[in-house]
Parts: C-alpha cells; structure tokens; sequence
C-alpha cells in the first residue's frame, strides 16, 4: 500500500501563485504517473496534470501555460507549481500515485482527504 503525504494548500487571490507538494511512501514510477486530480463538490474528480518516471508531462488544457509539474524521483516527490490562479481552480486537490491514463472519475476520495485550494477573486 502506497501512502501520501500532501503539502501546500489554503486560500490565494486571483493571480497569485501556490505550490503543492505531494511525497509518495515507495517509488511508483516504474508502473506508474503521479500527478493531481481536483475536485469541486457536485461535479466529476477531474484530471488536472500528471508526469511520468521519463518525465513526460500531461496537462488539462484549463491549467496548461499556468500550471508546471515537477519531481524528484529520489524523494518519491513531485511539486505542482500553480501560477496566475483563477476562481475556476478552486476546489479540492488530490495527488494520485497511480495514474495510467487521464480519465475523470465520479470521486477523488480513494486518494485520500487532498488539500483545499482556494482562489478569492
């Protein structure tokens, strides 16, 4: 069983920035992605971005050029750098440990409680 620890979070204004950090109990790399879903209550767990053990990066088109990605596979880590931030980016961010594709699902709840982010306008 992998466990997470998730950093970062809280409340920013429009346009600021905010990083979140997310370190992994064991390497997943060799089987899978890392990266974050979010989710708003009363819609689906979207994808938001993820990187690979090569890191090959994929990212949602509503945070590309705002959004970067980062690991350092020695730590299990990756960092999520997020840049001019907008309303429509809150919601509940969760890192996931194992991602294999960039589907939506109904519920981030299998990944744990996540971290609020939230954007004031």
């Amino acid at each position: 069983e992998v466990h997470l620890v998730e950093s970062g979070g809280g409340e920013v204004q429009a346009g600021g920035s905010m990083r979140l950090s997310c370190t992994a109990s064991k390497n997943v790399f060799d089987d899978y992605d890392m990266g974050w879903y979010r989710q708003v209550p009363g819609n689906e767990c979207e994808f938001v971005v993820s990187i690979s053990g090569e890191g090959d990066t994929y990212y949602a088109d509503a945070v590309k050029g705002r959004f970067t990605i980062s690991q350092d596979i020695a730590k299990n880590t990756v960092y999520l750098q997020m840049n001019n931030l907008k309303p429509e980016d809150t919601a509940r961010y969760y890192c996931a440990h194992d991602i294999l594709g960039r589907s939506d699902y109904a519920s981030c709840n299998h990944w744990g409680q996540g971290t609020q982010v939230t954007v004031s306008s």
